[in-house]
């Protein structure tokens, strides 16, 4: 039903006022009574044998929403009944920003894609984390960045800000080096910044009573050195683990018209690469940390070689968008078959 009638309603307008409309309409569903429940009836899957103790949460199942789907945690509740085991919010920053200039989002319908360059724009941390005070529930993962005036010598004190203020909030960290549309953010995916961010970061997270997980959000772009960087910088710093991919500045073998915008590419290009990456790291570590896999998940099958690559979790954005929350309840159903 969603790819046959209400996807093609939805691509015949702007990407980023179709996603505020969608966001509304949701909402307004899970408010008349019963249709919660008529979601989570049709789209989650129960099942002891999806739970997953990764980093020492357990999760109902394996299959989590990416970050930058709910930014600022306006719909992690309603989002949770399409049978999604965890929701990551964010990328959020210290101070709200409106981002980059519209028109930053944009469809590669021939390539199943997505091109984005929005731009860390988000409400800022104090606004979510009131909204997370009312959460009933819902696994929630916090993605941290820094602000884009920041420059990045003083970047480890937004990450800090982020980390205090959202710490009794969430269930683990991500920290977010890796997007390409924040200036001169990649730059500390070099070894001695990054290395110096996520220490600092876990110092803070060891004083606490109870630590809560830190990873590390990578891009796909990164070269094998580069990838052997981040195994030692994990082990080093003793963080939780990897989310492996973030969106690539890769334009290769691309179909549609517009795939010369700027920005960050996701969905179906992305498979390959992405899992090539977790395979990587997960061979090269000796399994020595946790994997959360995306990139490019569209069906069943796709997660199912992130999880043989090395993942322990996998998340979906742009399959999402595109196949719609169908695609959450098929992983679920196939990991059960080959369990």
């Amino acid at each position: 039903m969603y790819k046959l009638f209400i996807r093609p309603l939805l691509f015949c307008f702007d990407p980023e006022k179709v996603h505020y409309f969608t966001f509304s309409l949701i909402r307004f569903l899970n408010k008349i009574p019963g249709f919660s429940g008529l979601f989570q009836s049709l789209y989650e899957v129960k099942d002891a044998r999806l739970e997953r103790e990764v980093f020492g949460i357990k999760f109902k199942n394996p299959v989590g929403l990416a970050a930058g789907f709910d930014k600022d945690a306006k719909l992690y509740q309603e989002l949770s009944n399409f049978g999604f085991g965890f929701i990551e919010i964010g990328t959020l920053t210290p101070v709200g920003q409106e981002g980059n200039p519209k028109k930053r989002l944009f469809r590669l319908k021939e390539d199943n894609a997505i091109i984005n360059r929005m731009g860390f724009n988000n409400g800022g941390v104090k606004e979510v984390v009131e909204r997370l005070k009312q959460n009933k529930g819902v696994l929630i993962g916090g993605n941290i960045g820094k602000n884009k005036v920041t420059p990045n010598e003083e970047a480890v004190k937004d990450y800090e800000i982020c980390f205090e203020a959202l710490f009794p909030y969430v269930d683990y960290f991500v920290v977010n080096v890796s997007s390409p549309n924040t200036p001169n953010l990649r730059e500390l995916q070099d070894k001695k910044p990054l290395t110096e961010l996520l220490q600092t970061l876990q110092d803070k997270n060891n004083t606490k009573p109870k630590q809560k997980p830190i990873l590390l959000k990578i891009a796909p772009d990164l070269t094998d050195e580069q990838l052997l960087d981040i195994i030692d910088i994990v082990n080093e710093t003793k963080i939780a683990g990897v989310i492996a991919t973030n969106t690539t500045i890769s334009r290769e073998g691309l179909q549609s018209e517009n795939k010369s915008e700027m920005g960050g590419l996701s969905g179906k290009p992305l498979t390959k690469r992405s899992t090539e990456v977790i395979r990587f790291l997960s061979e090269k570590s000796n399994k020595s940390f946790p994997i959360i896999g995306v990139g490019g998940i569209h069906t069943a099958e796709d997660a199912i070689e992130k999880l043989n690559a090395g993942a322990s979790l996998v998340q979906l954005y742009t399959g999402f968008i595109y196949e719609g929350p169908a695609l959450v309840k098929a992983i679920n159903k196939k990991i059960l078959e080959n369990s």
